[in-house]
């Protein structure tokens, strides 16, 4: 290492902050392609099906490029303020007004406890009826009981366990890949598959359509933005994790889907709960239907524990900060966990199962991420004019207003459907928030009378 780079390592370490600088830059890449891969792709590829039949590598690409545009303007304001702690923080710091960065908190949170509610619907799949044979939504039930449990007792992810997850993940759907290469080396599978549309289909719309549903499998990467304070030298580091990343997941998301076309007909797909497995199994290779299954279930339980575990903190800092009614701020007196954000996020999760089937939840969650997004590229064009005194990585200007179009021509695309769950969830998100600063404002009146 060249003395610059010590010099610029030490003065990372010793900055201003809370938490160290340790996360270096593949470790951000393992972090993020983490957080990307795995349980959207496990779960949606039979759902994929249905818009866009056997072509469903093109709703991933198009998906892929548009969440680049939208990564970009997340890399300028990352590197711009590395202490920053997401979205919210963006909207605070451009808008400066609070129903602005609650309405995209609770969006994130809103978002991640619906995601979660369709992961555990995947999880109650044809993946555990490999082990068990149980109804999917009590299933579901139980399971997400289970992670509440687990939140309970202080699980805390660190980055480096993350890559051992990723590991796991990746290689599940780089089995899909090599198993479904052998089957087109021994002659067998349909390769003409990899082109043919839903009779009756306009290939732009069911592209687009797909492109919906496949943007679930690209989010994840906005989380990155949460620790922004602990990557070690961020201006340089960031953008390079974070665009390298994605298309590594857009590559092999492209290349399990030419393969999932190739292996099974579009109508067998659709009507799986567990695509990936099937996949496998129709590619004959003699890869134990279990062994398989098992690496689903890992992938799709790391995600849902990671997501709940975010929004049960996010639920307990809005509610630190009066933004939420204060009891979603109790926590446990041995654990040090918050009891209370962990029971409520999940009793929403629970909900959810029981209203929502899983292309629906995996839209909603999409929804209400497009406002976030929306969010972070217009900061990124008001903060312009705000200067640092560090150089920092930035995006040409036509990118966020592309993001924003982008996410726009999205939007425009959901369902009444989606609409309906996604604004009764911002609804609710509105009246606990004048619950909470109706309470604010009533704490606050002795102290003035007092006066």
């Amino acid at each position: 290492m060249s003395p610059e780079a010590t010099d610029q390592v030490r003065a990372d370490e010793s900055a201003d902050g809370k938490l160290k600088r340790k996360i270096t830059g593949p470790l951000l890449y393992l972090f993020i392609l983490g957080d990307v891969l795995g349980a959207g792709i496990y779960a949606l590829m039979g759902v994929l099906a249905e818009d866009v039949g056997g072509v469903l590598w093109a709703p991933l690409i198009v998906a892929l490029l548009l969440a680049l545009l939208t990564a970009g303007s997340y890399a300028e304001l990352v590197t711009k303020y590395p202490k920053a702690g997401g979205a919210a923080v963006f909207a605070e710091r451009a808008f400066k007004q609070p129903a602005v960065s609650f309405l995209v908190g609770f969006s994130m949170l809103a978002a991640g406890v619906t995601s979660a509610a369709g992961l555990a619907l995947a999880f109650a799949g044809d993946y555990l009826s490999t082990f068990i044979d149980v109804p999917a939504i009590p299933a579901a039930i139980v399971f997400l009981a289970l992670v509440a449990a687990l939140n309970a007792r202080g699980i805390s992810e660190s980055v480096k366990s993350n890559v051992v997850m990723t590991v796991i993940e990746l290689s599940g759907l780089l089995i899909v890949i090599i198993a479904v290469a052998v089957m087109v080396g021994g002659g067998r599978g349909e390769v003409s598959r990899v082109g043919e549309f839903p009779d009756g289909a306009t290939p732009a719309l069911a592209i687009l359509a797909g492109a919906i549903v496949a943007y679930y499998s690209f989010v994840g990467f906005e989380t990155s933005a949460n620790v922004a304070e602990e990557i070690r030298n961020p201006s340089k580091v960031y953008p390079t994790a974070l665009f390298g990343a994605l298309i590594t997941a857009g590559v092999v998301y492209a290349l399990v889907g030419i393969a999932s076309a190739i292996a099974l007909p579009a109508d067998e797909l659709s009507q799986s709960s567990g695509p990936l497995l099937d996949v496998v199994a129709a590619a004959g290779v003699g890869v134990p239907d279990w062994l398989f299954s098992a690496i689903a279930l890992v992938a799709v339980a790391n995600g849902a524990l990671l997501t709940m575990i975010m929004s049960s903190r996010l639920t307990y800092g809005m509610a630190e900060h009066g933004l939420l009614p204060t009891v979603l701020s109790r926590v446990l007196p041995q654990r040090r966990t918050p009891w209370v954000a962990i029971v409520a996020t999940t009793v929403v999760a629970m909900l959810l199962t029981l209203v929502g089937e899983l292309s629906t939840l995996a839209e909603t969650v999409v929804l209400l991420l497009l406002f976030v997004f929306i969010s972070t590229n217009v900061a990124v064009l008001v903060l312009r004019r705000d200067r640092v005194d560090h150089d920092h990585f930035q995006v040409w200007t036509a990118v966020p207003v592309l993001g924003v179009a982008s996410c726009v021509l999205l939007m425009t695309q959901q369902t009444a459907k989606v609409w309906l769950f996604a604004a009764i969830m911002l609804v609710v998100g509105g009246v606990l928030y004048a619950a909470a600063r109706a309470a604010t404002r009533h704490e606050k009146a002795p102290e003035t009378t007092g006066r």
